[in-house]
């Protein structure tokens, strides 16, 4: 992942804290509408039960990512502006950051397909999609607040199908669907153990779903929902579109086996130490 499309919670003023909303539910313990600071931000923008957010009832904040934008935002698009400091511009910072959030993932699904050596045919329409993105990033927030962020998305996806195709290539010769399904819905699904090598998941819901020891190589997943899926034993290497939010949002353990970019959630190694593995 480019080093500037990861969160620095430290350099922005708790946005994701503040401008976006959400409801009481298994993800949060109470609701909170957008624009209304979240009772557990502190004045120096830190969260309070940060250490303890699952135990608390916040399993969503610890599945959340704005991939750079809180610090974009912050630093870049107000130079530091405080919204508690310039009461009248906080409207403003809470519509452009979820726009931000969106440009800046985009970005990240880019970058990663440009490092991929199967992307070699359509590198330059990857660079050229990167720096229009970039460029939409850099405006005033005045014009940011009217991006329709829906249009780039639907050139940038047709890209990154183009991606999936590119790596998926060897098994996109296979005459069956390897997860012989007709729907996006597979929640609780059991997939143990099964060989998922070079699956289209993008998008599935695969929520709470069994995937222990699931060979999930070269798979695109992006977009899927892995909420409570059990990851425990399975192999990701060479999975394309995988976000750390989606591994946060899953179950797994010290043996399952994931991209480089992606980090082993504190949650999956305190079952494993548990379990004694």
């Amino acid at each position: 992942m480019n080093s500037q499309l990861r969160a620095e919670c430290e350099n922005c003023f708790g946005l994701c804290c503040v401008a976006l909303p959400y409801a009481k539910s298994a993800d949060f313990a109470f609701d909170k509408d957008g624009g209304t600071p979240c009772r557990n931000l502190q004045t120096d923008y830190r969260c309070g039960i940060h250490k303890n957010l699952r135990g608390k009832g916040f399993k969503g904040c610890t599945v959340y990512e704005c991939f750079g934008a809180g610090q974009k935002v912050s630093q870049i698009t107000y130079g530091g502006e405080d919204w508690r400091d310039s009461p009248e511009r906080a409207k403003e910072m809470f519509e452009v950051f979820p726009i931000m959030q969106q440009l800046h993932e985009m970005l990240n699904y880019l970058y990663e397909a440009l490092q991929l050596k199967e992307t070699t045919p359509i590198y330059n329409e990857l660079k050229a999609s990167i720096q229009e993105i970039e460029h939409l990033t850099q405006l005033p927030a005045t014009e940011i607040k009217h991006i329709r962020v829906s249009d780039h998305r639907v050139m940038v996806n047709k890209l990154l199908l183009q991606v999936s195709e590119l790596v998926r290539t060897h098994f996109l010769k296979k005459k069956y669907d390897v997860l012989n399904r007709k729907s996006m819905d597979m929640i609780g699904a059991k997939l143990r153990k099964t060989d998922l090598r070079g699956a289209n998941l993008r998008g599935v819901l695969l929520i709470a779903a069994d995937l222990q020891g699931a060979d999930m190589r070269w798979t695109d997943l992006i977009g899927a929902d892995l909420r409570d899926a059990n990851l425990s034993g399975a192999d990701l290497t060479g999975s394309i579109f995988l976000t750390q939010a989606q591994v946060n949002s899953a179950k797994g353990n010290l043996h399952t086996k994931l991209p480089n970019s992606l980090l082993k959630p504190d949650h999956w190694l305190k079952v494993s130490i548990k379990n004694g593995l």
